[in-house]
């Protein structure tokens, strides 16, 4: 009854059905492996985030080296901060507005430096492409708080005077000329002595963890509706053969439809007197 399954037009159809539910499917496996991805933030957030601060200890708790399981652990940093090393991060966007990232060096009392990241300024107003102030950090030694973050690839993007494209650690490290520690950043919680004005602080991180999920579920159900969809389709010709094998082509040839490959192929022999 199925045999026509087996002509070369059906077994392209199921080719062609098997290739797009194949794509539906690694479509499905990189939404749950984005999913993945969100969660396991999401653990680092819940486990990191609130922490009460480490101090910084050489070799330890110190930034020459990124552990992903230490990503947003609150340390404590005491130094001073290299104002004239002071860079900003263009292109930042944070709640859907344009800005810039600060970031500063601070030297540390053991002779090292770390990267702060003190936080987010607004495009400005007085000049295109720059901030109208950048609020000066804390003079004399200071006590950092800052949340380990790892560095961003560099990009292929030029910056104006006094910017960078990304937070690039080792790039901006050559710009500083002396040692940098480079595995990883400080994002900002907390300074002591406090300045009179600082950058906005970036907000908790948020622990949803999107539609992923769900978009992987509806591109598995895609790729298993084209085989039912491919079934139906076999179903409908082996009834329509039935029905013809059994002299009812009258039953099968209602208005409207066309006529079948097979079908078209007859009338043409039986208009030239074949049959």
């Amino acid at each position: 009854m199925y045999r026509f399954l087996l002509t070369p037009r059906w077994l392209a159809w199921f080719a062609l059905v098997t290739a797009l539910a194949a794509a539906c499917a690694a479509l499905g496996m990189w939404q749950l492996d984005r999913r993945d991805k969100v969660v396991a933030d999401i653990g680092r957030i819940e486990a990191n985030y609130e922490q009460s601060p480490v101090p910084y200890a050489a070799g330890s708790t110190d930034l020459t080296s990124y552990d992903p399981l230490r990503e947003w652990t609150p340390v404590e940093f005491t130094g001073v901060y290299d104002t004239a090393g002071q860079v900003i991060v263009r292109n930042r966007p944070l709640n859907g507005q344009p800005g810039y990232e600060v970031l500063v060096p601070l030297r540390l009392d053991d002779g090292a430096a770390v990267i702060i990241d003190r936080g987010w300024l607004p495009i400005g107003n007085d000049e295109a492409g720059r901030p109208d102030a950048i609020p000066a950090p804390p003079e004399g030694s200071v006590t950092v708080t800052a949340r380990v973050k790892p560095g961003e690839p560099a990009v292929n993007r030029g910056a104006p005077e006094g910017q960078i494209a990304s937070i690039d650690l080792e790039g901006y490290a050559e710009r500083l000329g002396y040692p940098v520690q480079t595995g990883a950043y400080g994002l900002m919680a907390a300074e002591d002595p406090a300045p009179a004005a600082a950058p906005l602080q970036f907000p908790k991180p948020s622990l949803n963890e999107g539609p992923h999920l769900s978009y992987s579920m509806q591109w598995f159900a895609f790729g298993a509706l084209l085989f039912v969809g491919l079934g139906y389709a076999a179903r409908q010709q082996a009834r329509i053969e039935r029905e013809e094998a059994q002299g009812r082509p009258d039953a099968v040839r209602r208005p409207g439809r066309r006529p079948t490959a097979e079908e078209a192929e007859d009338a043409l022999l039986d208009a030239q007197g074949f049959r």
